[in-house]
């Protein structure tokens, strides 16, 4: 339910445009360019649709929804566009604007009663704008683990009473730090004005009138014949992954769609929310619309000097910024074995969107991609994104892995280590998380959440007090180190946790929990 970010920094230095530009790709080039990512990216499937000037010039599906079935993904393919639901969120909520139903500048609190941030100023006025623009000054992916993996117990109503339990990291609405909880809370919002679920009002009120057909929201999802299925190529091997449930996450990143009608989306987005014959009709104002083009938090602009830009930050819903004098709105998403972007140029009326169902190559694909085809339309010369994203991930990759490794080899090199079990079992609590038991499963020293059933797992000695979790949950690399802090007798009386791996995703917050011991 992310926003994918790929970090660039190692390429900047040979980001220079030269003074020859490369023609706007034809869907020939488009094609060869796909297939040629497909490879270099150990990608299953993907598609992928370009529109300029009201029109599709390119929509079409590469590689298979599955590699089990090999059913090959076609433009009407189903994938999950995670974080890239955000946009709709906000588009919701400017209906409801539009219709005097609320105001931007409306507390939360007022049409929520049981929310309640970090601290009395903040709860008091926290407004519906600040659900949207990540800046509540809590940190990146704050409480993820409610919901990362899926299968958890916790509700809206946990959602909304656990910011109070959460230290700031920055002062309020001064820093960009991304949040999916406060998406959660604003389709609660949502529910509460308009009389209906989340996913039935963006169904009715934007799905249904777009004729986004083959579009639905969450649990709406009913037609799963034409649907990719998730899979992961973090072994080197393409597999399979188990399907993510979004559950209560939908206004955060729970639609399921495809690019024929995610072309219909970006042609009403550059259309300022007109659509139909002769564009008559009005998703919501100009004046929203402009609201949600607006930067309301600042981020440093993006250095690459290639594209010579001048400004960044976040909308609502939509990243802002521009390159070589065009507005940029641009947006990622993120699922298990799910990563999509959304790339519009308002000035060239150029859309793009990119849908992948593979975890990890698909973000080098769809960045790589949606940079080649928008560089061409901007006066660029051809940088070879594929190729260089490819070598940057590949680098990356191995130095993560190289740090994994040398972890799970310590741990081998002291599996003999005498522990005293008895002093860390027991029962632990965190107040947002809930609690969490260790135990002994035969003679191993096994740890689970219990609000978290796929967050459980052997802990394997590691160094003094310190534990690795290999997690049953293995769709995602996201296994942990456990902390222990002991008593003047060396009975456990806390756990502390952070990820192995450097490139963990920060959806999983182990860093965030704080369990005591309590009585079972």
């Amino acid at each position: 339910m992310k926003k994918v970010k790929i970090r660039l920094a190692s390429l900047l230095f040979m980001c220079f445009a030269s003074t020859a530009s490369f023609a706007q790709l034809s869907s020939a080039k488009i094609d060869s360019l796909m297939q040629n990512a497909l490879q270099k990216f150990k990608v299953a499937g993907a598609s992928i649709a370009v529109v300029k000037d009201g029109k599709v010039i390119h929509s079409k599906g590469y590689g298979i929804s599955s590699v089990e079935t090999k059913k090959p993904v076609d433009e009407n393919t189903n994938f999950q566009i995670a974080s890239n639901t955000k946009a709709f969120t906000t588009a919701a909520l400017s209906i409801l604007e539009d219709e005097g139903k609320l105001k931007w500048t409306d507390k939360v609190k007022d049409y929520l009663p049981e929310f309640k941030m970090y601290n009395d100023y903040v709860t008091e006025n926290f407004n519906i704008q600040d659900l949207l623009t990540h800046r509540s000054g809590l940190g990146l992916g704050v409480g993820d683990l409610m919901f990362f993996p899926d299968g958890s117990d916790f509700t809206a109503k946990d959602v909304m009473t656990s910011f109070q339990y959460f230290k700031p990291v920055s002062a309020f609405r001064t820093q960009f730090d991304y949040d999916n909880l406060l998406y959660i809370v604003a389709g609660e919002v949502i529910a509460k004005v308009s009389g209906m679920t989340y996913e039935q009002f963006v169904q009715q009120r934007i799905i249904t009138p777009l004729q986004m057909n083959r579009t639905f929201v969450g649990s709406l999802l009913k037609d799963k014949s034409n649907l990719a299925i998730p899979h992961s190529s973090t072994s080197g091997t393409i597999k399979s992954i188990d399907f993510y449930n979004i559950a209560m996450g939908s206004a955060a990143g729970g639609i399921y769609s495809n690019v024929t009608d995610m072309s219909k989306w970006m042609i009403t987005r550059l259309n300022k929310g007109q659509y139909g014959e002769d564009l008559k009709s009005s998703l919501f104002s100009l004046k929203n619309h402009d609201e949600m083009w607006r930067i309301h938090t600042v981020m440093p602009a993006d250095p690459n000097p290639r594209y010579n830009s001048h400004f960044n930050g976040y909308g609502l819903g939509w990243g802002i910024s521009d390159a070589k004098g065009s507005l940029k709105v641009e947006h990622t998403g993120g699922l298990p074995g799910m990563l999509s972007i959304v790339t519009l140029f308002p000035d060239q009326n150029l859309g793009i969107v990119i849908l992948t169902n593979t975890q990890d190559g698909g973000a080098g694909l769809f960045m790589a991609m949606s940079n080649t085809i928008a560089d061409s339309y901007l006066g660029l010369d051809d940088f070879g994104w594929t190729d260089k994203m490819a070598q940057w991930m590949n680098q990356d990759k191995n130095t993560s892995d190289d740090v994994t490794i040398d972890t799970w080899k310590k741990v081998a090199s002291v599996k003999n280590t005498k522990v005293k079990n008895e002093d860390f079992i027991g029962v632990y609590e965190d107040r947002w998380f809930g609690k969490a038991e260790v135990f002994l499963k035969g003679k191993q020293l096994w740890i689970k959440c219990l609000r978290s059933p796929k967050l459980n797992g052997p802990l394997a000695f590691y160094d003094a007090n310190t534990f690795a979790v290999k997690w049953e949950y293995q769709a995602m690399n996201c296994d942990a180190l456990t902390t222990f802090s002991v008593d003047e007798k060396g009975k456990a009386q806390s756990i502390k946790m952070k990820g192995i791996s450097p490139n963990i995703d920060f959806s999983f917050d182990f860093q965030d929990l704080d369990f005591k011991r309590v009585a079972k």
